[in-house]
């Protein structure tokens, strides 16, 4: 079994002894998300530390995207609470990458591909050797961005 996973079974049980609503809420939730992801598809299978980092980053990036969008309609305790378990979820996630440390990523992708020249055609490419280095640490949407910056589109 995962380490990461048995972190957050124990972190579940101290936030169910402390009484803290949130946390065992979304460390539940985070959980179940895990175990869908180990019987999804044909055959059941354990996940690794790194399959767990990508449904934590997939159930942050929706709490992010529900908090965003319930403070659009005027909801703020909905959002509040979407963003209170984020933070809850983040504790759990590799440090996050920043604008720059993505710049330099794909810029280094760009130069070992030889992409420059390509273009925008070359964008799969350079997204191919740049996930890797950066999943779980970046938003996907923001890396893409930066790949299209980049290449000149």
């Amino acid at each position: 079994m995962s380490d990461l996973k048995d972190r957050l079974r124990a972190d579940l049980t101290t936030a169910i002894k402390a009484r803290d609503e949130v946390r065992s809420s979304t460390l539940r939730m985070v959980l179940s998300a895990i175990t869908n992801a180990e019987v999804a598809g044909k055959q059941a299978r354990e996940l690794s530390d790194e399959d767990v980092v990508g449904v934590l980053s997939t159930e942050a990036k929706k709490r992010r995207e529900a908090a965003t969008a319930f403070a659009d309609a005027g909801r703020t305790e909905s959002a509040a609470k979407e963003t209170a378990e984020a933070a809850v979820i983040a504790d759990y996630l590799p440090e996050q990458l920043d604008a720059d440390a993505i710049a330099g990523i794909v810029a280094a992708a760009i130069e070992q591909t030889g992409a420059a020249a390509d273009g925008m055609k070359a964008m799969g490419r350079v997204m191919g050797v740049v996930q890797p280095q950066v999943k779980g640490r970046a938003d996907g949407g923001a890396v893409a961005a930066e790949v299209r910056r980049q290449l000149g589109a």
